[in-house]
C-alpha cells in the first residue's frame, strides 16, 4: 500500500531504464543533481537547524534527538516533483532531460532509504534507553 505513490511517480517520470549505462549514471548533470539532493539538502537543513538552535532563534522539537533531526534532513532530499520541474527549467536542452530525471530519481531513492534507516536506528536507540523517572 505504501509503495503506490513512488511507483506512480516513477512510472510518470518519463525515464526509460532501457540502455541505462555507466555513462548516463556518471554524467556531470546526473551526479550534480544526485549529490545536491543527497548531500546538499541534508547538510543545509541540518546545518541551519543547528545554527538556529545554537543562536536561540529557533528551537528543536521537544523530545527529538539530533539523530532524528538528521534522518528528517535526509528525507528532505525526496524532492521529486519540484526537482524535476526545476531541473527541466535549468537544463532546457532535451539532451539533458534524462540526466536530470536519473539524478532526481537516484537522489530521491538514496535520501528515502538512508532517511528511513537513520530514523529506524534512532527509534531503536530510543527503545534501548531506560525511561526517565
Amino acid at each position: 500500500m505504501h509503495c503506490i505513490l513512488p511507483v506512480f511517480a516513477f512510472a510518470n517520470s518519463g525515464v526509460s531504464l532501457a540502455g541505462l549505462s555507466a555513462d548516463k549514471l556518471l554524467h556531470p548533470v546526473t551526479l550534480g543533481i544526485l549529490l545536491g539532493l543527497v548531500i546538499g539538502k541534508q547538510l543545509g537543513v541540518l546545518g541551519f537547524t543547528w545554527i538556529a538552535v545554537r543562536l536561540g532563534i529557533g528551537t528543536a522539537p521537544a523530545g527529538a534527538s539530533w539523530l532524528q533531526m538528521y534522518g528528517l534532513a535526509f528525507l528532505t532530499g525526496i524532492g521529486f516533483t519540484m526537482s524535476l520541474f526545476i531541473g527541466t527549467l535549468a537544463f532546457t536542452s532535451p539532451g539533458y532531460h534524462d540526466a536530470v530525471r536519473i539524478g532526481v530519481l537516484g537522489g530521491s531513492l538514496i535520501c528515502g532509504v538512508v532517511g528511513y534507516l537513520v530514523l529506524y536506528a534512532a527509534a531503536g536507540r530510543r527503545k534501548a534507553q531506560p525511561a526517565a523517572t
